[in-house]
């Protein structure tokens, strides 16, 4: 798929790249760009290299191993905060997906939440499932709960908090929270390691598909459209390859907008299950990316439109409000305070909405005028501009409205 480019582009510095991805379904884009030879159609030879672990993914960034990666959204911010004891420039100017994650509980677990709940099924309703797991703790006297997430600073370990938070639990004091791959999640569930977790499809629905987990809620549910996935590159990086990090955002925004069409979604399933991409059924990757949700493998699929977001609502653009938000929803993981003006220099120097801007108006594309949005009051699509819509924006809290999907 072409972009429909309004200005020839300036000779690439670099041509050879290495891209860094996961064993995610929301890897999507890196891959579509690959097969359909987007990345050829704007000047670049690239190499795409799976990982196992965020830690990798970052490390082989920094040490320049990988040239770009998909990476989680936070992942640039903390990076280049010196969170974890690690600290380099990260930026990003292209949010490659929103949404996509979701928390899976075992199915013994499960159970003994629908106890404590008169029998009832809260599934996707994450106020609910989150409170009845709030009754098991109280009712019970079993070892503490495991939960897993896939990275101390990512939206997953953002979303498992909140969710739990939403139920009157505090998540650093009443449940143990632990790092671990996504591909070791759902062998971590059988053997009993982990009482359920946090993740990104296909896992999820792997752990369903099994019977050996009940998907609780999605990440939707609990912070609706969320920032998932960015494209990340070191900021000196950048400052050598301004011109190669342009095509890279046209080539993916390219295959961003044709993973919006639902034809297309249908198609990738077979290409992503490929060996030398994700290697997994296809039976595996199509839920997710269909929209069509399997939550228990006792009941039927449930339509979830938004599961993934590749294009829509301007999905792209990455918004420094966001970028505020997330850093101040980590203060209690950081150790100390970051004041709201190293929040906003950090989000100014990390979610690089100019960069974005840059690509977009080579592609002939509408984008947003300002860098910031309310965040977390929007319960239905809604207009920004005349031309630019945008999708809910909740974030789950006690009592809070049903949200729209």
């Amino acid at each position: 798929m072409k972009l429909a480019l309004n200005k020839s582009l300036p000779a690439a510095e670099l041509k050879h790249l290495n891209l860094g991805y996961m064993r995610l379904t929301d890897s999507a884009p890196m891959i579509i760009a690959q097969h359909l030879g987007l990345y050829q159609e704007f000047g670049l030879d690239v190499t795409l290299h799976r990982e196992v672990s965020w830690a990798n993914i970052r490390d082989k960034t920094i040490t320049s191993t990988f040239d770009a990666c998909q990476m989680l959204a936070p992942m640039p911010l903390v990076t280049t905060l010196g969170a974890a004891g690690i600290r380099a420039p990260i930026i990003t100017g292209l949010v490659l997906s929103l949404n996509g994650n979701g928390v899976t509980l075992s199915s013994s677990l499960w159970r003994k939440m629908t106890q404590c709940t008169d029998g009832s099924q809260p599934i996707n309703d994450a106020l609910a499932s989150a409170q009845a797991l709030r009754a098991v703790l109280d009712t019970t006297q079993s070892s503490p709960i495991t939960l897993a997430t896939v990275h101390s600073f990512s939206s997953h370990t953002l979303l498992l908090r909140k969710w739990l938070i939403a139920g009157g639990i505090n998540p650093d004091t009443e449940v143990r929270i632990i790092v671990l791959p996504p591909e070791q999640m759902v062998d971590s569930l059988a053997q009993g390691v982990i009482d359920g977790f946090c993740v990104g499809a296909p896992w999820n629905n792997i752990a369903v598909e099994y019977g050996i987990g009940i998907m609780a809620t999605t990440g939707f549910e609990i912070w609706n459209n969320a920032p998932e996935k960015v494209l990340g590159v070191l900021e000196s990086w950048h400052s050598r390859n301004p011109a190669t990090h342009l095509r890279l955002r046209l080539a993916l925004m390219a295959a961003c907008a044709w993973l919006s069409n639902m034809d297309n979604r249908k198609a990738s399933v077979e290409i992503l299950s490929r060996p030398e991409y994700l290697d997994l059924p296809a039976d595996y990757i199509r839920p997710s990316l269909i929209g069509e949700i399997l939550h228990d493998r006792s009941q039927t699929a449930q339509s979830r439109s938004n599961f993934h977001v590749f294009s829509s609502y301007h999905s792209g653009f990455p918004w420094r409000s966001q970028a505020e938000s997330i850093l101040d929803q980590f203060a209690p993981l950081l150790g100390k305070p970051v004041d709201s003006e190293k929040m906003a220099s950090l989000a100014q120097q990390c979610f690089r909405s100019d960069l974005y801007r840059e690509a977009a108006t080579r592609a002939g594309l509408n984008y947003p005028k300002q860098d910031a949005k309310p965040e977390g009051v929007h319960s239905q699509p809604w207009m920004l501009d005349e031309d630019i819509e945008l999708g809910s924006d909740l974030i789950v809290k006690p009592n809070a409205p049903k949200r729209n999907i």
